[in-house]
Parts: structure tokens; C-alpha cells; sequence
């Protein structure tokens, strides 16, 4: 017993400890095995044979791999200034986080143009008001604009009023179609007044027929005045309103060119920016007023042509209306080509259509 303690003590001092043996791995993958070095696995071995296999083995034993999880960096570390992909070219998301980048400073410099345009223009506006910047003055065009606005205004309230004046003798011609059923249905109820009965229901039939006809001729000035009004003229009202937010522009870089002096000028290239900016303002300003120039011309003699018509008709249906007219108030209608409808026509039903 003594002998076989003895020469455990002993091997044991021969082999090498585990901690030298662990610390001479210094790589390594996860799930991977070391095996142990072959002398200590043959002195262990041996002492076990030298035992007669009295427990050992149990003890002492040690398995011929063991798993090591590696918890050490990485052998090779990443270099700074490595490329980031291994064969030198950029990925797509490299090329698109460029994109990125360009389309970003590019929304940038079109805020930063658009707040410095804004402000500019305030200030134009502003100094305008208290008197003390010069603005740039076309008397002659100006006095035309505001006439348009002026004519624009009163046709609107001529439109104003025929639409009333077409709801109002609406109403009536409704009325007098009622009034000229219950004088039928009165006609066929009482013998006695079946004659007068029936003399005042033709009469207000009559007068209905006349009246959607006037209504029909009312309803195309309403419609013909409205689009000039509504569309024609605010065609070129919006040209015009370019017209004068050019203006503004133009006057606000002026003011910036005279406020700039050569000496004060911290660079030559910030003075050229200056001139540069004034002299295609200058040009969008030019065009623009040749724009408004032209349409207003054609705006004027349109509106002569379209008004010229459309006053006719409305005094010769309302003539030929209150004074009794109808063959009058017929053909002025066809000679505007104007679509009669009848005011007792039944519409067939759509099998007939």
C-alpha cells in the first residue's frame, strides 16, 4: 500500500501541470478538442498499469480530448485601414450610402438658396412698405393690370346678380307650371267655368314654354361669363401674379448689387455670385412682363368677343320674353345655337332611347 502511494506521488511530480498545459493552446474554434500531450496521457497510463488497476483510472484519469471554448481575440485583428470588403472594391451599400450623401447635401443647398431667396424677398417688401427702397415701375402696364382686376370684379357681380335673377324666375316659371295644372284640374271639375278654367291653363302654359326658354338663354350668359371670368381671366391674373413675385426678386438683388462695394467685398468671386444672381433675375423679370404684355392683348379681345355675344342674346331673349315674343324668343335662341327644351316633352323611357 505504501509502494503504490508512492509511485502515484511520483508520477505525479513527473507530469506537467495542467495550468502549463492549458496555457500552451493560444488558438483554437469553438466545439473543437485538445488533446492532451501523449506524455503525460503515457505516465498516467503507466502508473495505472503499474497499479493493478486499483482506481487510477477514475481519479486521475483524463480523457484523450477535451472541448475548449476559445475566449481569447481573434488571432488577426482588423487593421484600421483595411478595405471594407477583402478583395478592394465597394459593396453596393458602400455606392449607395454615396447616393445618399449627394442627394442629401443637394436638398440641402436647394433649402439654403429657397431661405436665402425668402428672405430677400421680406426684406424687399418690408423696406417697400416704410419707404425707403426704390421698386421698379412700369406705370403703363400696371395701370392695365389694375383695370383688369377692376373689370374682373365688376363681372363678377353681374354674374352675381344674373344667377339670382335666374333662381327668382326659376321660381316662377315652377310656379306658373302649378298654377296652370290646377286651373286644368279645376276646368274638369267645374262645367259651369270649364271655359275660363281653361283659357288661364293655356295661358300659363304659354308662359311657362316662354319661360324655360328665357331660362335656357339665362342659363348660357351664366355659363359663358363664368368661364371668362372664372378661368379666362384668372389664366392671366395668375401670369401676372408670377409677374410681380419676379419683380420683387429683381429689385431685392438689385438693392443687394448697389449695397455691394468693390472694397468692402471680402472676395471677387462673392461679387460675381452678386451679379450673376442679379443678371438672371433681371432676365425672368424682362420675360415675364413680355409675358403679361401679350396675354393681356389677348385676354382684352377675347373678352370684347365673347361679351360682345353674350349681351346681345340677353337683350333680345328678355325683349322677346316680356314682350310677349315667342317666335322672337325662339329664334334668337337658335341664332346663338342654343339647345330648346320643351317644357311639357316627356322623356321616353330608355328602351325607346
Amino acid at each position: 500500500m505504501t509502494d503504490r502511494e508512492r509511485s502515484i506521488h511520483e508520477m505525479l511530480k513527473d507530469a506537467p501541470s495542467l495550468n502549463d498545459s492549458c496555457g500552451a493552446v493560444h488558438t483554437g474554434t469553438e466545439g473543437g478538442s485538445l488533446v492532451l500531450g501523449s506524455a503525460s496521457s503515457h505516465s498516467i497510463a503507466g502508473g495505472g498499469g503499474g497499479g493493478g488497476g486499483g482506481g487510477v483510472g477514475g481519479p486521475f484519469g483524463a480523457p484523450n480530448s477535451l472541448p475548449l471554448r476559445n475566449h481569447s481575440a481573434p488571432t488577426t485583428p482588423m487593421s484600421p485601414s483595411s478595405p471594407p470588403s477583402g478583395n478592394g472594391i465597394l459593396s453596393p451599400t458602400d455606392s449607395g450610402s454615396g447616393s445618399i450623401i449627394r442627394t442629401s447635401a443637394s436638398k440641402i443647398d436647394s433649402l439654403k438658396n429657397w431661405s436665402i431667396s425668402t428672405y430677400k424677398c421680406t426684406r424687399q417688401i418690408m423696406l417697400e412698405k416704410l419707404g425707403k427702397s426704390q421698386r421698379t415701375v412700369d406705370s403703363e402696364l400696371e395701370a392695365q393690370i389694375e383695370q383688369l382686376r377692376e373689370t374682373q370684379r365688376k363681372y363678377l357681380s353681374i354674374l352675381r346678380l344674373t344667377r339670382a335673377f335666374s333662381s327668382h324666375f326659376q321660381h316662377v316659371v315652377v310656379t306658373q307650371h302649378a298654377l296652370a295644372d290646377s286651373f286644368a284640374d279645376l276646368a274638369q271639375k267645374n262645367p259651369e267655368l270649364q271655359k275660363e278654367f281653361t283659357c288661364n291653363s293655356e295661358t300659363q302654359r304659354n308662359l311657362t314654354k316662354n319661360g324655360e326658354l328665357l331660362l335656357n338663354a339665362l342659363n348660357f350668359f351664366i355659363s359663358s361669363v363664368n368661364t371668362l371670368c372664372n378661368k379666362t381671366i384668372d389664366d392671366t391674373l395668375l401670369t401676372i401674379r408670377q409677374y410681380e413675385t419676379a419683380r420683387i426678386e429683381f429689385d431685392a438683388y438689385r438693392m443687394d448689387l448697389e449695397n455691394t462695394k468693390p472694397e468692402l467685398t471680402p472676395s471677387a468671386a462673392a461679387l460675381e455670385e452678386t451679379q450673376r444672381s442679379y443678371a438672371q433675375h433681371k432676365e425672368q423679370y424682362e420675360k415675364l412682363r413680355s409675358d403679361v404684355a401679350v396675354k393681356m392683348q389677348f385676354l382684352d379681345e377675347n373678352r370684347i368677343k365673347v361679351m360682345h355675344k353674350q349681351l346681345i342674346l340677353l337683350h333680345n331673349a328678355i325683349a322677346a320674353y316680356f314682350s310677349g315674343n315667342a317666335m322672337a324668343l325662339e329664334s334668337t335662341l337658335k341664332q346663338f345655337n342654343i339647345k330648346l327644351k320643351s317644357p311639357n316633352a316627356v322623356t321616353g323611357s330608355w328602351l325607346e332611347q
